[in-house]
């Protein structure tokens, strides 16, 4: 059902059950370190390449996002979900250990949200229950596929930001949990001519500022009405161009409400430049971070909004500009009362 053109009104309200998040070790040292259920040793991760390393850790968050729930893979009806590799190996091959039916998604960065979108229409419209929504990223297999391998020993520009190495899950449940997914707002994909594949928060932010006006539109809703608003992986720059934006739609953003889950992850004498990158970002700065404060009642309404950029070695190495999209998702606590 449709609320407004563009965001979705779930009518029974899908609840989150359970989640999880593992992370590399260099996120695992960061601003969030105390939150993740695992923590990988190595990049490694006890396996024979990077991208082995990546599937497994993918692995590792749905599974232990079920065991959360006391359940078995065999007993979850859908797996959504996606990565950044090319034919989203790392997901389907997940998928493959798992057993467990799967449609797999590529949002880029903004896959987390997606999956938790169309995850929730499954659940609303009685078409399956439980679902597990997954994303996942590695520095190592990113930097090989869309730069360079980190033997070449390549400068990072300014503008640069450092996809995380991290995964996250979330099990949706027509009835079990105290989070519940009340709106979904689905992207466009926005291109104001950005080609700087280094510069990945300019060319997202106006997909943001998109999806975000259109969501406060359809809804007849402001920033007051949430807790917090989180944005996916748009960094310093992205975030900062993204505030820009809403202010000129006239929906300014105050500090205390909006942050950034790029700016979030790493510490900041780590020098990951303009903040966190990856699929693997927002998934589990979600996991990690935002369900818990809403599961306790701290927050009871947030708006998470992951981004994406929409583009591969070829369009890029062929002069494209990069497309940008973004996903936005409504969590509430089970007995949320409307603010207005």
């Amino acid at each position: 059902m449709n609320n407004g053109i563009h965001t979705i009104v779930y009518k029974k309200q899908p609840k989150v059950c359970t989640w999880s998040s593992v992370v590399g070790p260099k996120e695992g040292r960061g601003q969030l370190k105390d939150a993740f259920d695992f923590v990988m040793q190595s990049p490694e991760y006890n396996q024979s390449s990077y991208e082995a390393a990546e599937q497994a850790m993918l692995n590792s968050a749905v599974q232990i996002c079920i065991e959360k729930a006391n359940m078995h893979p065999q007993q979850v009806q859908a797996m959504l979900g996606g990565d950044l590799l090319n034919q989203i190996i790392s997901t389907s091959f997940t998928a493959r250990e798992m057993g467990i039916p799967f449609l797999g998604l590529y949002g880029a960065c903004s896959t987390m949200a997606e999956s938790l979108l169309l995850g929730a229409m499954l659940v609303d419209g009685d078409y399956a229950s439980p679902v597990v929504c997954t994303a996942g990223s590695h520095y190592c297999t990113a930097e090989r596929q869309f730069r360079y391998p980190l033997e070449y020993g390549n400068q990072r520009t300014p503008a640069a930001q450092w996809t995380v190495t991290g995964a996250g899950a979330c099990l949706l449940h027509k009835n079990k949990g105290n989070v519940c997914i009340t709106h979904g707002t689905i992207g466009k994909v926005i291109d104001l001519g950005v080609k700087d594949a280094n510069n990945m928060g300019a060319a997202m932010a106006p997909a943001a500022a998109d999806t975000l006006f259109r969501h406060f539109c359809d809804t007849g809703r402001s920033p007051d009405d949430y807790d917090r608003i989180f944005s996916g992986d748009l960094g310093q720059i992205g975030s900062s161009l993204f505030k820009q934006l809403m202010k000129e739609k006239a929906f300014p953003l105050d500090e205390n409400i909006y942050q950034d889950c790029g700016n979030m992850i790493f510490s900041p004498e780590d020098d990951v430049h303009a903040g966190a990158s990856g699929c693997g970002c927002s998934a589990s700065v979600l996991a990690a971070h935002i369900l818990p404060r809403l599961e306790s009642g701290e927050w009871k309404r947030v708006l998470f909004m992951a981004t994406g950029a929409l583009m591969s070695t070829v369009s890029s190495q062929q002069g494209e500009s990069i497309p940008g999209i973004a996903h936005a998702v409504v969590f509430e606590h089970a007995d949320c009362k409307e603010k207005g």
